[in-house]
């Protein structure tokens, strides 16, 4: 604790960079037309980590979802994220869809509307 995201250069086996996320995530996507990771965390939130460079990471935003919602699917040819939300009390069974966000995103790193 806390949770990391660990990035390692597959050549060298080498830990290029360490990225605190939120907990509990199931599925890790890299949007290549973007520069991002995006982490889809049960903890309810999208950890999204910009790549500054090729060695260099660092947190952009956290995008509320759902408690438990950690599993999901990154379409780069439509630009989406689909996140699966489980059934927990009130909650509904979805399937969520979150736009990839554009290049930059103002605020703070924990600015991001819930989508």
């Amino acid at each position: 604790m806390p949770s990391k995201l660990v990035v390692l250069d597959t050549e060298s086996g080498n830990v290029v960079a360490k990225i605190d996320i939120s907990g509990d995530t199931d599925d890790v996507f890299y949007d290549s037309k973007r520069h991002r990771i995006y982490a889809i965390c049960g903890a309810g939130k999208i950890d999204i980590i910009e790549q500054t460079d090729q060695n260099n990471y660092k947190p952009l935003s956290k995008v509320g979802t759902a408690e438990g919602a950690r599993t999901g699917l990154f379409v780069p040819e439509r630009d989406t994220l689909f996140i699966a939300v489980p059934h927990r009390g009130s909650q509904q069974a979805e399937i969520a869809m979150m736009a990839a966000p554009p290049a930059r995103i103002a605020g703070t790193a924990e600015s991001g509307p819930p989508f």
